[in-house]
């Protein structure tokens, strides 16, 4: 059986992928501050088909 809540990967990676944020001035700061503190993952990357 499911669990009630289950997210997709298409939707998130909509809502708060790489793009997404890229697509906007304040979605280009959250990137920003990702890099100056040296963070691996700048965005959620797709590992596999979303």
């Amino acid at each position: 059986m499911k669990r009630t809540l289950e997210g997709t990967k298409r939707k998130r990676q909509n809502k708060s992928g790489f793009m997404a944020r890229m697509a906007t001035p304040g979605g280009r700061n959250v990137i920003n501050r990702r890099r100056a503190k040296g963070r691996h993952n700048l965005g959620i990357i797709q590992k596999t088909k979303a």
